[in-house]
């Protein structure tokens, strides 16, 4: 069939985006088609793939602190942080994440992305070398991508790879990491990792998204956990939408680093500052946990406790090393089909598919929750057991 005429102001359908229809029908027979899923206010499922590890989302101080800064400031913050993004409520909660992370200083940010955006490409030049773990996040992976820096990628919880690499570096090395990897939940090195780091003159870059709220005494972090407070050579990103139960990210380090991150990082910048309502319930989030220390040691228990009854049942699940235990599946359509099977008797888990993990190594991925009793732990378990697909490993 001959190409159709047009005009310079009547683009063919035929070719403009058609790339985009080939590309869906291949998701499609992967099995890699995603469709965000609509929950109700009503829904009457447990949801285990989601990261309110605390359940302070819904807590009542939480969520009458939002309300009420919805009522004093409004329900956006007009404006980047430089401008007039920045209240009150914002600088109080950056004090106070500081003082209960054990850093001199904190920088909060609309979004655990932006803040891993800002911390990576504010810290790194042309002249720098990262050298990223395997397993890193995708924000971590974009930061890397929009740094400028020489990028090496090293096998996944390696300090000897990750020490090889820095000691070739002729510029400034950053090492960079999760504390709580985000798919399996394992826990890095974070104690070997900065050894290295120090012997070749490097900084470590830590994302505790997963961290804070779980590890580390009270649940403050993972530098806590490890013993690194308030180290002159370690910077920190955390989220305040899993363990807060809110919105928003923030970057933790020495009092120079937030202030050039303040001066320099374009998502700080640029970026409309995090909604008045999101900080408020941020801050009565932490406020909760100073007062319920009790709360990391139960997630930590019902995660332990999860583990054991799935293994006890024959699920390959992952050790956690704080909130999240992985469930190696294999193929995607697999794991969509017992994600789905697990819905149909109640119960929410996550579906990790490729480009979330590599090709052919798709996980269920299910995050413990502090209100878990016995009982319930083993009736998910059971479920998880008796769904499981034949393909799945």
């Amino acid at each position: 069939m001959p190409p159709r005429s047009t005009t310079p102001d009547e683009p063919d359908p035929e070719t403009v985006f058609a790339r985009l229809d080939r590309e869906a029908e291949h998701r499609d027979r992967a099995g890699l088609t995603r469709r965000p899923p609509t929950r109700s206010a009503r829904e009457n499922t447990l949801d285990l793939a989601g990261n309110d590890y605390l359940g302070l989302a819904t807590h009542r101080t939480v969520t009458e602190a939002a309300a009420e800064a919805a009522r004093l400031w409004g329900a956006g913050s007009t404006g980047s942080r430089l401008v007039t993004g920045t209240t009150e409520s914002h600088t109080t909660l950056e004090t106070e994440l500081a003082e209960f992370y054990g850093t001199e200083s904190a920088l909060v940010f609309s979004s655990g992305y932006t803040a891993n955006l800002a911390m990576i490409t504010a810290l790194a030049d042309e002249r720098s070398l990262l050298v990223s773990d395997s397993h890193n996040h995708a924000s971590l992976i974009d930061g890397c991508r929009l740094s400028r820096a020489e990028v090496r990628i090293v096998d996944h919880t390696d300090p000897d790879a990750a020490a090889s690499e820095l000691s070739q570096s002729p510029g400034a090395g950053l090492l960079l990491t999760e504390s709580v990897f985000s798919v399996d939940g394992d826990t890095a090195p974070l104690r070997d990792a900065l050894r290295v780091c120090r012997a070749n003159g490097a900084a470590l870059l830590v994302d505790d998204a997963h961290g804070l709220g779980v590890l580390g005494e009270g649940g403050a972090g993972a530098l806590t956990e490890f013993g690194m407070r308030a180290a002159p050579d370690v910077v920190s990103t955390v989220t305040l939408s899993k363990s807060l139960g809110a919105q928003g990210g923030a970057v933790l380090g020495p009092y120079r680093v937030i202030e050039h991150l303040r001066q320099t990082a374009r998502t700080f910048v640029f970026d409309t500052g995090l909604a008045p309502p999101a900080v408020a319930a941020a801050a009565a989030a932490l406020g909760v946990l100073r007062e319920e220390p009790e709360r990391h040691a139960r997630v930590r228990g019902v995660a332990e406790g999860l583990h054991r009854e799935l293994v006890r049942r024959g699920v390959p699940a992952t050790r956690p090393g704080a909130a999240v235990l992985g469930i190696p599946v294999g193929g995607a359509n697999a794991a969509v089909a017992w994600a789905a099977a697990c819905l149909r008797r109640g119960i929410r888990v996550g579906c990790f598919r490729p480009p979330s993990v590599p090709d052919g190594d798709a996980r269920l991925r299910l995050t413990a929750r502090a209100e878990l009793r016995p009982e319930r732990i083993t009736e998910i378990a059971a479920v998880l057991a008796e769904t499981a697909p034949a393909g799945a490993r």
